[in-house]
């Protein structure tokens, strides 16, 4: 375990079962159609690589980067656009991977946004969460954990761009984002 990390919240082994899991829900619900699904760069790269890869329907993929967090540890509520997508998604079905979901102004915004491209459908696959901490109201479709009002990093989650390489999801130490 990293210095950093206080305690192990979701082990690697647990994530990978449910990962498999939420590929299969994907698959029965999305045969026949070929969706698009997006992966929200850079905390969700992880989650993403391995949920496509455990899927066998025919898919296709594209990247954005959103945020609303900057350096910090909370949001700012305030949602910038950094990478925006590659193709038209109009008449698609269109799955947000993202890696989890807080304050709901990130994923609020978004939806917002691809609703107004025209798609057939617009679904939320989140690996976690964070309901207590919800400001905005949006669900996930689909998602991986629950978890409480704790700072985590990991599995691609991160506090100021480090800790993203971690196999498992951790809770970090107050001492290292309350200094």
């Amino acid at each position: 375990m990293h210095k950093d990390i206080e305690k192990i919240m979701i082990s690697r082994n647990e994530i990978a079962v449910r990962v498999k899991s939420l590929a299969n829900q994907l698959d029965k619900d999305y045969e026949g159609k070929r969706p698009l699904l997006i992966c929200i760069l850079k905390g969700s790269i992880l989650f993403f690589s391995d949920l496509i890869r455990e899927m066998e329907i025919p898919l296709e993929i594209d990247f954005m980067a959103i945020s609303s967090y900057g350096n910090g540890a909370k949001s700012s509520g305030e949602v910038r656009m950094i990478k925006d997508l590659d193709r038209s998604i109009e008449n698609r079905h269109v799955i947000i991977i993202e890696d989890i979901i807080d304050s709901g102004y990130t994923l609020s915004y978004l939806k917002r946004m691809l609703y107004s491209r025209h798609p057939e459908s617009v679904k939320i696959c989140a690996l976690l969460d964070k309901f207590e901490r919800r400001e905005v109201a949006i669900e996930a479709d689909y998602k991986g954990f629950d978890i409480g009002n704790e700072f985590v990093v990991g599995y691609g989650l991160d506090y100021s761009q480090e800790y993203r390489n971690l196999p498992d999801i951790g809770i970090l130490k107050r001492s290292v984002y309350e200094k």
